[in-house]
């Protein structure tokens, strides 16, 4: 048996109006190159400022995520010659970061498990490629250095990932922590959040040879890209050749990873300490001000719901990774005290809502006032739940309440045991195989014979009222 070893390189773009050191924009997809400055493009003579809201943000998420801050950390310079690298070298923090020695608790398949976080350090970012045609045979190549200068905080975990599963789950709770902090959004697609991963895999605790891959655009591509590697690198050590340690490109097409060049080695980079930046010297008491304000986390609150409310797991991350779910959620459930139902609409049909049009569930026009409304006639036994879907369905496409839904188009349970046994009757008539299997003992038969009552009234039928009266004339059948 194989084990892979996982770890994750994240860098989490800050959101800041201003880059980390200078007043630049840091607006997304702005025109190329007009957010910039002397700072931020290199230019002899330039000198950093750092941006007191990065510090900040920097420190409200090391805080939640269990990490020790460090009052005293440092910068410096890492060295490498890229076209989008303007000052040839990046400011970054290396040997003293601003938080350390942190911990996230993930759950897969209902299992907890703690994934340790080595570190936390706040730095610039580079500017962008852009390359015409495929990467390998561009004919030009542009640059844009509006992202050039926009802050990051770069978290490095320890190799404790195991599966393709549990990165996922990290990066998902990672993304609705920061969104939750509002330090950032974790867009992947706007470059927001980006990951690295590292990946050994081996037959025995003695870690395998690690290979880095980039291009990672999604959590799903992280997924596919990690799956892929894990087989390759597998199939590797059972042919009896071996892994080389490099740096490897993730291809969306065709889901594979392709070599790129071998890795780089620390001291490639030749660190040394940024002279144009003093010491970041942060006091207790703005630490601990910071820790005040951080609310509720997802991970805390999708504890919450399980304890709480009762909900399953995968109901209560879904909706406790979502800021704005939660939000929802948690509205109506102090209006209408039912928890359960209230979060399997939301993850069932108002999901579906959502999914359809595109739309955030801030614009779904169905409030507390109109699951109150559908809760009280599910209650009353005037609607089954089955019908209550198709009623909620209606009310958020037409705006029209669940009551006008319900008496214009006549879908009042039928609960008249005159009308019902007529049905029943019928039904046994129209199954005799199944009856007599029911009367032989076979019993689960009852689930169909009753499905097929609330077939013959439109599914307006009571169940509850179904069952009673068709367990009766069974038993009839029987003498």
């Amino acid at each position: 048996m194989y084990k892979p070893t996982i770890g994750l390189e994240i860098h989490l773009q800050l959101m800041t109006e201003s880059k980390i050191f200078c007043s630049c924009s840091t607006e997304f997809a702005a025109k190329p190159n007009t957010h910039i400055c002397p700072v931020c493009i290199g230019l002899p003579g330039a000198l950093p400022v750092l941006n007191e809201k990065v510090i900040e943000y920097g420190v409200m998420l090391g805080i939640a995520l269990n990490c020790t801050i460090n009052e005293v950390s440092s910068f410096y310079r890492k060295n490498y010659f890229y076209p989008d690298l303007p000052k040839g070298y990046q400011i970054t923090q290396y040997a003293i970061p601003l938080a350390k020695d942190g911990f996230l608790e993930i759950v897969t398949e209902n299992q907890r498990k703690m994934i340790r976080i080595e570190k936390a350090h706040i730095e610039e970012d580079s500017g962008k490629s852009i390359h015409t045609g495929d990467i390998t045979e561009s004919e030009y190549s542009f640059i844009d250095f509006n992202r050039s200068g926009v802050p990051l905080m770069e978290i490095v975990t320890y190799p404790d990932i195991e599966s393709p599963d549990e990165a996922y789950e990290f990066l998902n709770l990672l993304r609705s922590i920061a969104r939750y902090l509002g330090v950032s959004t974790g867009d992947m697609e706007k470059g927001a959040l980006r990951c690295d991963v590292n990946i050994s895999v081996s037959k025995d605790e003695v870690m395998g040879t690690k290979v880095e891959i980039k291009n990672l655009n999604s959590f799903r591509s992280v997924k596919r890209a990690l799956e892929y590697e894990i087989k390759r690198q597998t199939k590797l050590i059972e042919e009896g050749r071996t892994v080389v340690k490099e740096t490897r490109h993730f291809d969306e097409k065709d889901g594979t990873t392709k070599a790129m060049r071998t890795k780089e080695e620390l001291n490639d980079y030749r660190y040394f300490p940024e002279p144009d930046l003093p010491p970041l010297i942060i006091s207790g008491d703005f630490i601990e001000e910071i820790g005040q304000r951080i609310p509720e986390l997802p991970n805390q609150k999708m504890r919450r719901f399980i304890e709480d409310y009762s909900l399953s797991i995968d109901y209560a991350r879904s909706i406790a990774y979502v800021p704005s779910f939660s939000k929802y959620f948690e509205s109506i459930i102090a209006f209408t005290g039912k928890p359960r139902e209230v979060a399997n609409f939301i993850m069932v049909n108002i999901s579906n809502y959502l999914n359809e049009t595109g739309k955030d569930i801030e614009e779904v026009p169905f409030g507390k006032e109109e699951f109150k409304e559908l809760l009280d006639l599910i209650d009353s036994k005037i609607i089954s739940l089955n019908i209550a879907k198709n009623v909620l369905d209606d009310s958020i496409r037409s705006g029209k309440s669940p009551s006008e839904i319900v008496r214009e188009k006549g879908l009042s349970q039928v609960t008249d045991e005159d009308t019902l046994r007529s049905m029943i009757v019928e039904v046994l008539k129209e199954n005799e195989m199944q009856v007599r299997q029911y009367l032989a003992g076979k019993t689960k038969v009852i689930g169909f014979l009753v499905g097929a009552v609330m077939k013959k009234s439109g599914g307006k039928a009571n169940p509850d009222l179904v069952n009673k009266i068709l367990l009766k004339e069974l038993e009839t059948l029987r003498q």
